[in-house]
């Protein structure tokens, strides 16, 4: 029956207001990964408190030398942001709560 649900979900279409909400989330997490993406800001954008204290956390208990380990990782990350179609970005990330990767 979960398989028959998940069918169901992928087939759904996006009303506007989630379109728009995925639109906005994914620019703004996008570009924050690539400027401040060692400090974990795009997590806290899309809601991700956890990950985002853990990255922050990584880059100042290592006096910012981890900042090269989590930059590399957030500026991944923005690319994948950016390259979703916002349908995508909206199942994965605000509904899925995809939290790495």
């Amino acid at each position: 029956m979960e398989e028959k649900n998940q069918v169901n979900n992928i087939g759904n279409k996006l009303s506007e207001d989630q379109l728009k909400i995925a639109r906005e989330k994914k620019l703004l997490a996008g570009i924050f990964a690539f400027f401040f993406g060692g400090f974990g800001v795009h997590k806290f954008i899309l809601g991700y408190n956890k990950e985002g204290f853990i990255t922050l956390a990584i880059t100042i208990c290592t006096c910012f030398l981890g900042a090269s380990i989590t930059g590399t990782i957030a500026l991944i990350e923005g690319v994948l942001y950016l390259t979703k179609s916002d349908e995508d970005f909206y199942n994965t990330y605000i509904k899925g709560h995809k939290g790495w990767f």
